[in-house]
């Protein structure tokens, strides 16, 4: 246990010495996790001699210091921390429009700087920041659809989903089904392999998207190349023989990418990312090379490198090196480790090819995302694409490397043990130094989260409980060896509301798992949405049974699974079981745990039943065949023989089987909730099986590597998710009422909570806004 002064040095950098793993219970973090943790700040703590220094040192630095290195202020107001100064003190406002003032009230929102000098001589400067109090609500209730973009594969991908398909998605569900949004992983830019880290959680680059998500055929050049060789035989002869090289070196990539979408699609093969991304980059460099830009491209290609500056030189720098010395920085020769050396800056020079290369892929990867966005509004989405943003990045990406000095060595990111996982979880991602964020102004999160805002009409923010506290490994050490280091949530959520209010986007914080008492409350009254899992909300402080829809939060996603559970089907016939005991994942008999999960699921189904949400299953009660041949599952989980094809499709919004009928009543039954935004995880409308990640394995399952599917695991194209029956009627439960041209009449479009049209006829109530077990730990766990 920590000593008296280890543990005052502590708590003055925010270095916690003890956790709470349920709320009866405290656990005191070991001596060596706190004096690592204070020695990845700067602080040295390994003797009582040092931490007496240490104390006499913050002491001095306290009593000279006039101003902290960031002033946060909300609204009009003056910021606490100026109003606390001396009486007598002169301010002086730099605002970052371009005035000086003499006072800090009623200052306009932005990112200022203060200069104080206080009567007694001493003066002081820091970043100011000024945010609105809060994000405005969602104008209307919306529902929206989920999926992992990687998985959503189209006959014209090349072996993964992609932007292009994303826009179509966004296009159809918005124009004929009047969704609101589409929500998707990650699209940070990976550490490039072989083997590429399959995880988006796991990045690079946090700041830039990755063009293997790029539809190659968009890119404007490609066109150019693809038709050189045509017009080079009215061109001449040398003409000919130039078109001919460039559409030469396009016959390889685009002959291997229609072996690996056709691998996926109708072979049963894993999504290969590495062999996807060497077909594009292949595809990339041929079209870089063989056209140049236009003088309207070219300009606008230049405005995008002026505008995005050091951060992109570096990102692009690290990838051209990467090419010649692996991604692993951490052994590369000893200048290139640093991005500021001269021998980085000369290295800099000779790739000077391969850096524009990357720095091209960054923005035709930045132009299509801005292109799918607009689409989605275009297509009437409120919202269109909810990006998500990871909690970390990869120690050997190209952040890692640039941003050393924000960074803190020799830590990585996890979470504490607790219920669910008694060895707690150790998630490989270096933490932000909270002092340094401090003292440059919270630079790095204002830009990532402007990069992002360039393209997205919601964010996700993974663990958002990261904005106030990581639970922070010493490298080499055990999760349990860990100890929470805390964050100026003021000044974080003060950037976000800032940045999020300049780009008029919404905000969803995942806040499943153990969340520390007034986080929900605090992000609440900020406007940042939270996230509720239909599986998760339970009376966690009454009797445990399933939450009434009316105590739910208004102020949250409200969806059935996610992207680390199991997929609906498969929660609902217990099939998630027996795939967690094949893989030897159980750490109780496999009895016991059917046992539970089958109690859990009766549980929800008879309060479905009693609420009238669980309706009947075609018109005789007997299992219908799809259109396309299939029967779905028995209920007993055998599969019947095929029929002849000839079933017609279902118009009425009815469920084909007892499965169908129970997602449909789950669905409805988010609707009874005053959630203002509803998620259906779209593979949930082919009664898919797989989850998408199954936390606790590496190896042993493809996580993040599954196309959609249907239940028998055949993949399921885009244009056949967007045929599907099943989906339709999935998607009817939910829908809102468009009267636009084109658009299929809603279900409903009753007045539902917030005061918007309803989704479905929803008529739950704006009351209670509780989450049932604010501090549980039931969050899945990454990988």
């Amino acid at each position: 246990m920590p000593s008296a002064d280890l543990s005052r040095l502590a708590a003055l950098h925010g270095v916690a010495t003890s956790y709470n793993p349920s709320p009866d219970r405290t656990v005191a973090a070991s001596v060596t996790a706190v004096t690592r943790a204070l020695a990845a700040l700067g602080v040295d703590a390994g003797t009582p001699e040092a931490v007496r220094a240490a104390l006499a040192a913050h002491e001095r630095e306290r009593a000279e210091r006039l101003l902290p290195p960031t002033v946060v202020g909300r609204g009009t107001g003056v910021p606490p921390a100026l109003a606390a100064l001396p009486g007598g003190t002169r301010l002086l406002v730099r605002t970052e429009q371009g005035e000086t003032r003499p006072s800090a009230e009623n200052l306009p929102p932005g990112v200022h700087r203060v200069t104080a000098t206080a009567p007694d001589g001493r003066t002081g400067e820091a970043h100011l920041i000024v945010a609105p109090p809060g994000l405005p609500a969602s104008p209307a209730r919306s529902y929206g659809l989920l999926v992992q973009l990687y998985s959503l594969l189209s006959r014209r991908s090349w072996g993964m989903g992609d932007l292009a398909d994303l826009g179509e998605l966004a296009d159809w569900a918005g124009r004929t089904l009047g969704a609101g949004f589409v929500q998707i992983n990650p699209l940070h830019a990976a550490v490039p392999g072989p083997p590429t880290d399959p995880s988006p959680y796991r990045p690079s680059s946090r700041r830039f998207p990755d063009p293997v998500h790029l539809r190659i055929e968009d890119v404007p050049e490609f066109a150019y190349l693809s038709e050189s060789e045509s017009r080079g035989e009215s061109e001449g002869e040398g003409a000919d023989a130039e078109g001919a090289e460039g559409r030469a070196r396009l016959e390889g990539p685009l002959r291997r990418a229609a072996e690996l979408r056709e691998a996926v699609l109708d072979k049963g093969a894993l999504i290969d990312r590495d062999a996807v991304w060497a077909a594009k980059k292949a595809a990339l460099e041929a079209v870089v090379d063989e056209v140049p830009l236009g003088p309207g491209r070219l300009a606008a290609y230049r405005d995008f490198l002026a505008e995005q500056g050091q951060a992109l030189e570096d990102h692009a720098t690290w990838c051209a090196l990467a090419e010649v010395h692996g991604p692993a920085w951490h052994t590369w020769p000893a200048p290139l480790r640093d991005p500021r050396s001269p021998g980085t800056a000369r290295a800099r020079r000779e790739l000077a090819a391969r850096v524009d290369f990357h720095s091209r892929l960054a923005w035709l990867t930045d132009t299509q995302l801005t292109a799918v966005q607009r689409t989605a509004r275009e297509a009437g989405m409120p919202l269109g694409i909810v990006h998500d943003l990871a909690v970390g990045v990869h120690p050997e990406g190209s952040d890692a490397w640039a941003q050393q000095d924000t960074l803190a060595a020799g830590m990585s990111v996890g979470a504490p043990p607790d219920a669910f996982n008694a060895r707690g979880q150790d998630w490989g991602l270096p933490p932000w130094r909270p002092d340094r964020l401090a003292a440059c102004g919270y630079a790095p999160f204002r830009a990532l989260l402007q990069a992002l805002f360039r393209y997205a009409g919601a964010l996700r923010i993974d663990h958002v409980m990261g904005l106030f506290r990581l639970w922070w490994v010493p490298r080499g050490l055990p999760p349990t060896e860990g100890t929470y280091v805390r964050y100026d949530a003021e000044a974080m959520l003060a950037v976000l509301v800032l940045e999020a209010s300049r780009a008029g986007a919404v905000v969803i914080g995942e806040d499943l798992g153990t969340v520390e008492p007034g986080v929900r409350e605090t992000l609440r009254e900020r406007g940042v949405y939270g996230t509720s899992v239909l599986w998760f909300e339970r009376d966690w402080e009454g009797d445990g049974r399933p939450l009434p829809p009316e105590a739910w939060r208004a102020d949250c996603l409200a969806t059935v699974t996610t992207h680390d559970l199991p997929p609906t089907a498969s929660r609902l016939t217990g099939e998630h079981v027996g795939l967690r005991d094949g893989l030897g994942l159980l750490t109780r008999p496999l009895a016991e745990e059917h046992a539970e999960a089958a109690a859990d699921t009766a549980e929800w189904l008879d309060l479905l039943t009693r609420l009238g949400l669980l309706h009947g299953h075609g018109t005789d009660g007997t299992v219908l065949a799809r259109t396309d041949g299939t029967v779905p599952p028995r209920t007993d989980g055998t599969v019947p023989p095929r029929t002849d094809g000839t079933v017609p499709a279902r118009t009425d919004g009815t469920a084909a089987t007892e499965e169908e009928a129970r997602i449909q009543a789950v669905h409805r039954y988010l609707l009874r909730t005053p959630a203002r935004m509803i998620g259906v995880w779209l593979p949930d409308g082919v009664g898919d099986r797989r989850p998408q990640n199954l936390p606790g394995t590496w190896d042993q399952y493809p996580n993040w590597r599954l196309p959609v599917a249907d239940a028998q695991g055949r993949p399921v194209t885009l244009e056949d998710l967007t045929a599907s029956p099943r989906l339709r009627a999935l998607l009817d439960v939910v829908r809102t009422r468009t009267d636009r041209p084109g658009g299929a009449e809603g279900t409903g479009g009753t007045g539902g909570p917030g005061g918007a049209e309803g989704i479905g006829g929803a008529d739950g109530t704006d009351g209670a806004e509780g989450t049932g077990g604010a501090d549980r730990a039931d969050a899945p766990g990454r990988t």
